[in-house]
């Protein structure tokens, strides 16, 4: 029983110094293959685009919104892609798309009754339940 626990603890201590190593070299290659003009998103979430690559010192020059930083190569988090956005007129309540031949309802208009008919029925529903229950009681 013994030889098994070691022998599992020693599997996985296996397999993530392996997925570890993947990792890094991953990291590595993107690192070696940044160029000019790449936008990318740095650890504490400066978001700009690639100007200078100083392999020697490791270092990195990125422009963000006309400001230019140099940050070392491990300050580099990721390459950046913008997330998709979608508006809510282009979605139904649910946030399901909505087809092309639909239109969306206008936001003044979505899922709105206008005051004076929500007391009118309101105020009908009220009375049929008062005749009803008279009629029940005689």
């Amino acid at each position: 029983m013994l030889i098994v626990m070691v022998v599992v603890i020693g599997g996985m201590m296996w397999w993530q110094s392996k997925k570890s190593k993947q990792q890094q070299q991953e990291r590595q290659d993107f690192r070696r293959n940044l160029q000019p003009g790449t936008e990318v998103i740095t650890i504490g979430q400066v978001i700009g685009k690639v100007v200078e690559v100083d392999e020697q010192y490791e270092e990195i020059v990125i422009d963000s919104e006309g400001s230019k930083l140099r940050f070392g190569f491990n300050a580099i988090a990721r390459e950046y892609t913008r997330p998709a956005y979608v508006s809510d007129d282009e979605v139904d309540e649910n946030g399901n798309p909505l087809s092309e031949d639909q239109e969306a309802p206008a936001a003044d208009e979505a899922g709105q009754v206008p005051v004076d008919a929500a007391v009118e029925t309101t105020d009908a529903n009220d009375a049929e339940t008062k005749q009803n229950g008279e009629t029940e009681a005689k």
